[in-house]
């Protein structure tokens, strides 16, 4: 087996998880471990199993892509977006995901709550234990972010379908302690046409319901 930390930069770390995914190595945490550090770096956690050589072939081409994408540039960060301007119409992304879109503000979110036991109680989509996702801007140039709440045994398959549809993820750890069954949550961040987002949210949905 492998385990191993990964630092990157912001703009390093979607190109090389999906390196890892790909060659079948697994990303289980991605997080900061300083405070005001410059430029900002973040650790992707990995681990994998089988044989030695798989492993060494598999984390050399992780490597390859974070020298690949090593610069001494501070990372480009994306555009401002105005979501006051939002005009996008909710119902296709409604259609697309089978759930109903609620307008909060000037935004559309769409929230999906699951359960866990937590000291004899139980908490669920009220206390945040939930999957979500919020729309702005227009049908053509939209933006798209949230959190998926995921079993440790959906992670990957959650992470692979967002990664193929162009979706970043910006966060993976647990938001709670002593539940039951574990629940770890991975934040994302997206931008193309309304449609193509919700497809790609509904690809990682549905990966959960098949582990």
């Amino acid at each position: 087996m492998v385990m191993g930390d990964m630092v990157l930069q912001e703009d390093q770390i979607n190109p090389v998880m999906s390196t890892a995914l790909e060659n079948g190595i697994e990303v289980t945490a991605l997080h900061n471990h300083f405070l005001w550090d410059t430029p900002k770096v973040m650790f992707m956690h990995i681990g994998g199993s089988g044989d030695a050589e798989s492993l060494a072939t598999a984390v050399g081409k992780v490597f390859a892509k974070i020298k690949e994408t090593s610069s001494a540039k501070t990372p480009t960060k994306p555009k401002s977006f105005d979501v006051g301007k939002t005009s996008l119409d909710p119902k296709p992304i409604e259609t697309i995901m089978g759930s109903p879109v609620e307008k909060t503000g000037e935004v559309y979110k769409v929230t999906l709550g699951r359960t866990a036991q937590m000291a004899g109680h139980t908490v669920g989509k009220t206390m945040g234990v939930n999957t979500w996702a919020v729309f702005a801007g227009s049908n053509d140039k939209a933006i798209v972010e949230g959190d998926f709440a995921v079993l440790e045994s959906e992670l990957q398959g959650v992470l692979k379908a967002l990664r193929g549809g162009g979706i970043a993820i910006t966060t993976i750890h647990n938001h709670m302690v002593g539940e039951s069954p574990r629940i770890l949550f991975l934040h994302y961040w997206g931008a193309g046409s309304a449609n193509d987002l919700a497809k790609a949210f509904k690809a990682a949905l549905d990966t959960q319901s098949k582990t």
